[in-house]
This record gives structure tokens, sequence and C-alpha cells, in this order.
């Protein structure tokens, strides 16, 4: 996995769509803790670490898929989120069920589905040296609740929101699966909206990458780490490895033909650059990651 070192960010635009020109925005600084710890990146580094945000239990899975392989059938799911630490600040990718739910002994039982979190994001990042107020930015794969969970505590950060998603989460009647009011704080925080890709440090390093599909807005991840490689982070472009492999779609998605042509974009930038796949609801590839507070690098 070493092509990628090779590519410059103007061949990875060419064929990326276009990554929005937007200045990205000046990070808030951090305290003088965090950014001791954050000096000890080298110039060239990016880091990534994968907490532990939550477990889904699922009586059946049948709704993962519109052909019916799940009909009935149990699965757990990760509800990760994801830290990357670079020169310029740091990002949150996706922040899991909430720690309100650490707080329920055993979990809460909801509608067939078990939810649970077993360690709080917020002890996580006291762990690698963080509070939320020194993360600098906040960004989704979408605005369902299990990815938005702890998206409250990070109301010093500048939120990366993508205009479709923020419209479509805004709607009257709620959509299903989301949770306004896990979001709230992005109204009053500092933000910077989005359309297309995006470089968030603007050195193609880390970019959101359009993916429409399962909600109007989704996007997906990529990272460009000096040993690792390319990183893609999946939002939930897919479920499951099988999902993956068969290019199921769930019956719950926005638009089947959009969930179909952005898993083919997709995979034709993971095949371009010798990417790492992380379906982030999987939890062999969650487990799979370095267990924190290891991290890819």
């Amino acid at each position: 996995m070493t092509g990628w070192q090779k590519i410059s960010a103007s061949m990875l635009f060419a064929f990326a769509a276009g990554v929005s020109a937007a200045t990205p925005p000046t990070a808030s600084p951090a305290s003088s803790t965090e950014a001791k710890t954050a000096d000890t990146l080298t110039a060239d580094e990016v880091r990534l670490y994968a907490l532990d945000c939550g477990r889904i239990d699922e009586s059946s899975f049948g709704g993962y898929s519109d052909t019916g392989e799940y009909d009935g059938k149990p699965r757990t799911l990760s509800a990760p989120c994801f830290v990357i630490r670079h020169p310029k600040g740091v990002l949150i990718w996706d922040t899991g069920l909430g720690d309100k739910y650490a707080a329920a002994k055993g979990g809460v039982d909801d509608a067939g589905t078990h939810l649970s979190v077993s360690v709080r994001l917020v002890d996580q990042l006291k762990a690698i040296g963080l509070t939320p107020a020194g993360v600098n930015y906040v960004a989704f794969s979408h605005l369902h609740a299990d990815h938005t969970g702890n998206a409250n505590l990070f109301g010093r950060a500048t939120f990366l929101m993508n205009s479709k998603e923020i419209a479509w989460a805004s709607a009257t009647p709620t959509p299903l699966g989301v949770d306004p009011a896990t979001f709230s704080t992005y109204e009053s925080a500092s933000k910077q909206m989005i359309e297309r890709d995006y470089d968030v440090f603007g050195d193609g390093r880390v970019l959101i990458l359009k993916a429409p599909g399962h909600t109007p807005g989704h996007q997906v991840l990529l990272l460009r780490l000096k040993k690792a490689g390319a990183v893609v982070l999946s939002g939930d472009l897919y479920h499951a490895r099988e999902s993956r492999q068969f290019r199921r779609v769930p019956a719950f998605n926005d638009s089947r033909a959009d969930t179909l042509a952005y898993m083919d974009r997709i995979e034709t930038i993971v095949r371009n650059l010798h990417a790492r796949f992380v379906i982030q609801h999987d939890p062999a590839d969650f487990a799979a990651l370095p267990k924190f507070p290891a991290y890819l690098n």
C-alpha cells in the first residue's frame, strides 16, 4: 500500500469529482495540554484513532437489505467514533450513540433494537489528552442518531455540515432514524456548509467525499496516512462485509439508484488508491483497527 504516496492531490481530485475549493475554516486554539499532545505529531503525520462509541444489537437485520437475505436474522453492529489528528487540528468523524447510554446499565431496548455504550466518549478523549473543547472540527457521514449522539459536546468546534443532509434532517416530519436534538448545537456553533467533496485541512490528506444514497447527503471519509496508506471510512455505504460483497441496499435508504452509483464511485477510488476500506458498523472491521488508544498513521 505504497502507490498512493506518489499520487498528487491534483490527480486524486481529477477522478474525485472536484473537491470543494472553499478555504477550510481556521482551527480554534487548543488548551496548552492539548497543544502539547498535538506537538508530538510530525509535520507530515496524520493519525486515525478508532473509539468505541456504542453497540447496536438488532433482533432482525431484515431492513438492511431490500432483497430479503437478512429477514429474521439477528445482527450486532458497532457504532464507532473516529478522531483524526492532523498538524493543523483535530477532527471528530461521527459521534456514536451518545454518552447518555453509558448511564443505562445494561443498555436500552427500543423496538427490537438494543443500544448500549460501555465507555464514554469524553473518557476516551481524555485518554489521548483531549477534551471536547480541544476538538476543532466535527463532521458526520450522515445524520442518523447513531452517528450524532455526542455531537452537542462539541459546541466550540466548527461543524462541517452537508447542506443537503441538514435540509433533509431538518424536514417536518422528522425522517426516521434522525434525532435533531442530538446535534442541535450546530445551530449556534461555527459552521461550514459543504455540498461536494471537501478537503478539511487543505492538503489532500483528510477528504470528505460525497456518497449520497443512504441519505441525501451521505458522505465517506478518505485519509492518506504516511505509513498505513490510504484509508476510507465507510459511513453507512455498507453495514456488513457481505453487504459490500453483494452490493446489498437497505430497504430504508433514500435512493437505491444513488446508493449503487456511489458504491461504484467509492470502490473505484478505493481501487485507484489501493486503500484500506473500513465498514464502520461491521464489528470485525472495527476490531481490526488498532485497539484504542493505539492508532494508524
